[in-house]
């Protein structure tokens, strides 16, 4: 049964903080896809996993190569679909052997491979919120697995102490 549930940031350490979280708790094999508009913080989000793996070095966005891999406790293979056509571009990319091995895989632009990604992909969707501050987002987590109600609650929680 897919789970459905917002967190409210209000600045971009607080993004990290959420996929720092998420990188220690999601299980290996794990398939994150993340969304938004351009700015909303994937990229932002997509390091905080990182860091939460273990990985010691800072992730970039891979628009201009696809994807980079990262090695830490657990590797990390970090997707940029931006410049994609779709989901059969994605295919052809051998994509299969980093999506179901032994790491974790994260896409940004998911949304443009959404046809491709597995039916057990976490979906990421960070939004700016109108009306509130600059930096204010909303991340909307959509997926199955036990481990997300202890993320649920440990970023709420996380999320709670840094605003005081």
């Amino acid at each position: 049964m897919e789970k459905t549930f917002l967190l409210e940031v209000s600045k971009p350490e607080q993004t990290m903080l959420c996929g720092e979280i998420m990188g220690k708790l999601i299980p290996r094999g794990s398939i994150v896809g993340l969304t938004g508009d351009l700015g909303a913080g994937k990229t932002v989000f997509a390091k905080g996993l990182a860091r939460g793996l273990g990985i010691t070095q800072e992730p970039n966005s891979p628009t201009f190569v696809i994807m980079n891999c990262y090695e830490g406790k657990v590797p990390l293979f970090h997707f940029d679909a931006y410049r994609l056509s779709g989901g059969a571009e994605f295919e052809n990319m051998g994509y299969e052997e980093f999506f179901y091995g032994d790491g974790v895989s994260v896409v940004e632009w998911a949304d443009k491979i959404r046809d491709v990604l597995p039916a057990n992909a976490v979906i990421i969707d960070i939004q700016s919120q109108p009306q509130a501050a600059l930096e204010s987002r909303t991340i909307k987590v959509m997926g199955e697995g036990k481990w997300l109600l202890s993320f649920r609650n440990t970023a709420e929680q996380a999320l709670l102490a840094s605003k005081r």
